[in-house]
């Protein structure tokens, strides 16, 4: 999902909280002392401390009820997390546990699915539940007490009673693999992460406008064709395949046997797979597959090859009868690979520009008797969902599909904010809370984090302090809400590891939030037990990102590189920060750009005497559909047909003070430094760097500024 400059007034709740938020995240010592023992995120509802402790050693043993094929893989999955973070190689068995210095695994009555008693003393451990959540979720926080202190081998556990619950049954972490392909092993190895965070919902995005990963058997050109695209822009166009002679293709797909490997993975640790089917729209890579599912006859609806741009597309499916069979014989292979109690069935972004030129959608209408498009849209979902109804499943979608109306029995995801969770849990809906900025981790980190993604600033605090209990909703509406999500939409996370390092540590944060109850939150002292944790990503091999846990450093000085995201931008209409498309192998550089206005200020400069200045820029494919918004884009008329690099003093307007051509940049794929002379003007002075160019494709970015001096 795209956020547009027109749409950042409904986050408008989150803004103002959101920019007031401190990102310097400091040692409090009068906290520290009133931390809760030991060191377990998400903090458990109640925790008792002990006058002794019990001894971890080579020579401990797990101990499962007979027959209990749950409790020993809580076990097993305990022993193996030991063995990785502490080298121990403990032993599970059966029966009955001796007198001491076992760990115990029982069944037990507790209160609520994955609740967990934990106790431990000089005599032993015991964890106690009721179901297979409650025992593994015990073991973790287990394995986090004996992780406290960073290290091999042996450890000692403070003796400690513990009684925890969750605060919601929905603790989810979306991932989309349709806009970069992700390998299996990375996605068990994320669901692995997931379940030390006491999740229980991984939300598989796999369809979308980029691709369609998920292999359908009735359908196979699905996968084959729409698995599978150009990237955008020059370079990966002249990337030519020596197979085909053509451009080389970029993706990868998912069988039905490796689906249905990570759904057991999954549900091995108490994690639903939950698939998303978007309907009906971001429909691309399904249409370029079988062009008879689009709207034939509207105007430029031809999908050609499945497109490479990021935002929204036009492109919907039509409401032919033949389209629903076709998507209800899909959902039929969906549900026979995924058993989760709730399909997603994506509602979002529908723009009805070709339903609304289409004859024969708009017959089509009148055939099914349904007032406008909207109304059209929400037929089509309510005719998906009682199929899925039909086979005993419950159907989930973005808040857009409240637009049109909804059966009663229907679920929302909020994602425009919280205003959709709200509207739902008061007529009566179930609901997900997973609002953009604050649960969106495509957004970046830190205002000195330089990695892709969108220029918007959620730090690790702002996760946490967001509350999935909205004032608005008296108690009754309250219980309308499952729970809460966070999303990794990965238009700007290309590899693997930009997941991890946008998804780490916040997915610390917000699985306390889905687990904590609102009174047991508190900033301070989940900051310290913080530090354990980062050491427990170390040894798992977790590559988490730093920069948000640091204080954001001033400007370089004069003399130094500046880089974009050093700088101030002059607006921030939509602000993404955009990788370069080359190289096609390697590290590519990064550019924070607002796409609605190129311009970047670097702030009080030095111009005393004259000073020189390098510019490093680059280009980027405009690869971003944004509808008329793109109108809006505009720059100073270029005197070349290259373009230029217009430099002004204290201000972005009026005559520039230095005009620098971009002919050789043009030429060049990668960075190209620009080189000039600044006018002698006493004193500092802002300096308003933009492009003159024909047009927004490609982007024109600056990479990083120097003025005055050499490193």
């Amino acid at each position: 999902m795209i956020q547009t400059a027109l749409s950042a007034t409904r986050f408008a709740p989150f803004l103002a909280p959101l920019a007031a938020a401190v990102l310097v995240l400091s040692f409090n010592p009068a906290m520290a002392a009133e931390a809760s023992v030991g060191s377990i995120i998400p903090r458990p509802a109640s925790e008792t401390a002990r006058p002794s402790s019990f001894a971890l050693n080579a020579s401990t043993v797990i101990v499962t009820p007979r027959g209990d094929a749950e409790a020993a893989r809580a076990a097993a999955y305990f022993a193996d997390l030991i063995q990785r973070t502490r080298g121990l190689r403990l032993t599970v068995r059966e029966g009955a546990a001796p007198a001491r210095g076992a760990i115990v695994l029982r069944r037990a009555h507790t209160t609520g699915a994955d609740a967990y008693s934990l106790n431990v003393s000089d005599r032993g451990v015991e964890i106690s539940a009721n179901d297979f959540g409650g025992l593994l979720y015990g073991a973790v926080s287990l394995w986090q007490l004996a992780t406290a202190e960073e290290g091999q081998g042996s450890a000692v556990i403070p003796a400690i009673s513990i009684q925890d619950a969750p605060r919601f049954t929905w603790r989810g972490m979306m991932l989309d693999s349709a806009r970069h392909y992700q390998s299996p092993e990375f996605i068990k190895g994320f669901i692995d992460w997931m379940a030390v965070h006491k999740f229980n919902v991984f939300h598989w995005h796999l369809t979308d406008d980029q691709a369609w990963r998920l292999e359908i058997k009735r359908y196979p050109r699905l996968t084959e064709i729409g698995g599978w695209r150009v990237p955008a822009g020059a370079a990966a166009q002249s990337d030519i395949d020596p197979a085909t002679g053509r451009p080389r293709l970029y993706g990868g797909v998912y069988s039905q046997e490796t689906v249905r490997e990570i759904v057991a993975y999954a549900a091995a640790r108490n994690i639903v797979v939950m698939p998303e089917v978007d309907v009906p729209g971001h429909a691309s890579a399904a249409i370029a597959a079988y062009p008879e599912l689009g709207v034939t006859d509207a105007p430029g609806s031809a999908v050609p090859a499945v497109p490479a741009d990021w935002g929204v597309y036009p492109t919907l499916f039509n409401a032919e009868e033949s389209t629903l069979v076709f998507l209800e014989n899909v959902l039929d292979e969906v549900l026979d690979l995924f058993p989760s109690e709730y399909v997603h069935l994506g509602g979002d972004e529908a723009v009805k520009d070709q339903w609304k030129a289409s004859p024969r959608t708009q017959a089509r209408m009148r055939e099914l008797g349904v007032a406008d498009e909207e109304k059209l849209q929400s037929w089509m979902i309510a005719r998906l969902e009682k199929h899925l109804n039909d086979h005993g499943r419950r159907m989930i979608g973005w808040d857009e599909i409240l637009e049109g109306g909804i059966n009663p029995n229907a679920s929302v995801m909020s994602w425009r904010g919280v205003e959709g969770a709200i509207e739902a849990a008061r007529m009566g809906h179930d609901t997900v809370l997973s609002p953009a900025p604050v649960l969106y981790f495509d957004n970046r980190q830190s205002a000195n984090d330089g990695s892709p993604g969108r220029g918007f600033v959620v730090s690790l605090e702002d996760v946490y302090r967001f509350d999935p209990a909205p004032d608005e909703l008296t108690p009754d509406q309250v219980k309308h809400v499952l729970g809460v999500q966070a999303n990794l939409f990965t238009e700007h996370m290309r590899t693997q590891d930009r997941v991890e390092y946008m998804a780490f540590p916040r997915a610390a944060a917000i699985a306390e939030v889905a687990w904590t109850g609102h009174d047991r939150m508190d900033w301070d002292d989940f900051r310290q037990r913080l530090n354990p944790q980062l050491a427990r990503y170390r040894a798992l091999g977790v590559k988490y990102a730093t920069s948000g846990l640091e204080p954001t450093p001033p400007p370089p000085a004069d003399g130094l590189q500046r880089r974009s995201y050093q700088l101030k931008l002059c607006t921030e209409g939509l602000a993404l920060s955009l990788i370069d498309d080359w190289p096609l192998d390697g590290d590519r550089p990064v550019f924070l750009v607002d796409i609605m206005n190129p311009c970047w200020t670097y702030q009080a400069a030095d111009l005393s005497g004259g000073k020189a200045i390098e510019v490093a820029v680059g280009q980027v494919p405009f690869n971003f559909q944004i509808g008329a918004d793109k109108e809006k884009i505009k720059f100073s008329s270029p005197r070349t047909a290259e373009g230029e690099l217009e430099v002004r003093i204290d201000g972005c307007d009026g005559e520039p003070a230095l005009v620098l051509p971009l002919k050789a940049a043009a030429a060049n794929p990668g960075v190209t430094v620009l080189t000039g002379q600044l006018p002698d003007i006493a004193g500092r002075h802002d300096v308003c760097l933009r492009f003159a160019v024909s047009g927004p494709d490609p982007i024109w970015a600056v990479d990083w500024v120097r003025i005055g001096g050499v490193e």
